[in-house]
């Protein structure tokens, strides 16, 4: 399974435990919507912050992907600079 929805299934299974805690607690119904605004709140930040990581992985690999690439695409241009030596030089 993967650690990312493993995450996100134990941040849902909190909030929803802490939703249904404070709906069954005898606090007032002001306090009570107090406190499920908070716990929304901090789910949300919870989510925000696991999404900030998330787009930082997916940057770091996208720059070690294109650095890769462009190291590819010089070999590339230095095989077929040499190739092309190698004909001409034949060809003489």
């Amino acid at each position: 399974m993967n650690s990312r929805n493993v995450l996100l299934g134990v941040l849902a299974g909190i909030t929803v435990g802490a939703v249904l805690g404070v709906l069954l607690a005898p606090d007032k119904g002001s306090e009570t919507r107090k406190k499920i605004i908070d716990t929304g709140d901090d789910f949300v930040d919870a989510l925000k912050n696991r999404v900030n990581e998330i787009l930082g992985e997916v940057n770091e690999k996208f720059d070690s992907v294109k650095k890769e690439v462009k190291s590819f695409t010089e070999k590339s241009k230095e095989n077929r600079e040499e190739f092309a030596r190698d004909v001409k030089h034949t060809m003489n």
